[in-house]
């Protein structure tokens, strides 16, 4: 089993490489044995048992327990945009940022509501992300620091990706690199379940790139709507991804030549968060189309991270279904988002945390002196029982 490390200062993506180990067969078993004698039918609470023994893996104990919770929110631009592959300016990925540090964006009230902390991380944003108080607009004074934000700067914005790659491969690593570290100090902090979530412009065509490129697709069954397109200006979108991955050639077998190929800086951050997490035996939960594009590169560059990852929702986002199929994650739900920001991963904490209890918490038939289901019968199943 994998230690954590002691300090969340420089690791770099070989030492998290080296770090990071399989789940806990050993404790998988101890929680299917554990399930089985819990004061219910087996079976009976349905893929909560199942989503239990995972967290059982996990965490290494047959009664795992998730104390608080968090949201990593990157955001990042997108030089793609300039090929007219969206409806919104790029200016928009800054002004939600301060949307979610303000606590107006729909990422921002679920968390206030549901107890969750966020994380707001400049990966790549063009502009300088300058926090105001709640309220203040424009004009309000400016604070020098804001607790749920972090500056990584990668990079201010990415290359245009139909015209050469995103980002250089030294680039990518750091991005990977700042994940880990990050999702470290996170969990230090005492997180035990992390979710994935993401802001910027132009990021669905990078995330139908990286789907594509992964699964074999055509672009155009990887490739949606974004923040809405028509279907012209749907076909138009999904030609960019082709050109930029017959101009790229990324090696999905290379997680790191794949996000510089054709990913983004905060793509890149998240998948160095599902890392960091996996190295930190810490369930990390996988967004929308976005947060499975992160978590496609994070698969290639740790196959052992995948084992800690856990689905949350079907996005409406054409591309996702096949991503998740390819990471072999099975959604909680499907209420036809395509918002990103981390939502679908966030609505899926409590779901987790119930199923994480429900194993823990619960008492055995022996425990609660409830008599359990009486042996049946041999010579009835054979059907030679008596009328």
């Amino acid at each position: 089993m994998a230690s954590s490390p002691s300090s969340n200062k420089g690791i770099t993506l070989a030492q998290a490489l080296d770090r990071t180990g399989a789940v806990d067969a050993a404790a998988m078993v101890r929680a299917e044995a554990r399930q089985g004698n819990l004061t219910k039918p087996p079976g009976a609470l349905g893929r909560l048992e199942h989503l239990s023994i995972k967290l059982a893996g996990i965490f290494g104990t047959e009664r795992p327990a998730i104390g608080e919770k968090a949201v990593i929110i990157a955001a990042g631009d997108h030089g793609v945009v300039a090929q007219g592959v969206t409806a919104y300016p790029q200016e928009v990925t800054a002004q939600m940022v301060l949307n979610f540090l303000s606590g107006g964006a729909a990422i921002s009230v679920m968390c206030r509501r549901l107890g969750i902390r966020q994380v707001i991380v400049d990966a790549g944003v063009v502009s300088d992300i300058k926090a105001q108080p709640p309220g203040a607009g424009t004009g309000g004074a400016i604070l020098p620091a804001n607790p749920d934000l972090r500056t990584l700067k990668i990079g201010r914005g990415t290359g245009d990706i139909s015209q050469g790659p995103a980002m250089s491969r030294e680039q990518a690593v750091q991005c990977l690199e700042a994940g880990i570290n990050l999702a470290v100090e996170v969990i230090e902090s005492g997180v035990d379940l992390l979710a994935t979530g993401d802001m910027g412009i132009g990021n669905t065509t990078a995330s139908s790139a990286i789907t594509a490129a992964v699964t074999g697709l055509d672009t155009h069954e990887t490739t949606g709507e974004g923040t809405g397109r028509n279907p012209e200006e749907l076909r138009h979108k999904a030609e960019v991804v082709r050109t930029a991955l017959d101009v790229n050639s990324p090696d999905p077998s290379d997680g790191i030549d794949l996000l510089s190929k054709v990913g983004g800086f905060e793509i890149g951050v998240l998948a160095g968060v599902i890392v960091g997490a996996a190295m930190m035996r810490r369930p990390v939960i996988v967004d929308g189309f976005i947060s499975s594009a992160a978590a496609l590169v994070a698969s290639a560059v740790c196959p052992a991270s995948r084992d800690f990852m856990l689905g949350s929702h079907v996005s409406a986002e054409r591309g996702h279904r096949a991503a998740l199929a390819a990471l072999e994650l099975e959604p909680l739900f499907d209420l036809g988002m395509r918002l990103g920001e981390g939502t679908g991963a966030v609505l899926a904490m409590p779901i987790i945390e119930a199923a994480a209890a429900t194993l823990s918490e619960m008492a055995t038939f022996a425990e609660a002196g409830v008599s359990d289901r009486e042996p049946e019968d041999p010579s009835a199943s054979s059907g030679q029982a008596g009328a």
